[in-house]
């Protein structure tokens, strides 16, 4: 089982797919490099919850490209 993510990060994933809502698509890797571009992350681990947090967001809310 994975681990829970914090509601910090959860809530600040929410508000970047609120700002960027064309950044991302369900597509981990593709959030990865959004999230690394934006550069707001202090290290690879929290920016990796937070892009998968969001790949399974936009999975789960049908939003696919």
């Amino acid at each position: 089982m994975g681990k829970a993510l914090s509601r910090k990060f959860r809530a600040v994933a929410l508000e970047l797919l609120e700002r960027y809502p064309d950044l991302f698509a369900p597509n981990f890797d593709h959030n990865k490099e959004a999230l690394k571009k934006l550069n707001i992350f202090p290290s690879k681990k929290v920016r990796n919850q937070v892009a998968g947090y969001i790949t399974r967001r936009l999975k789960r809310s049908g939003l696919s490209r």
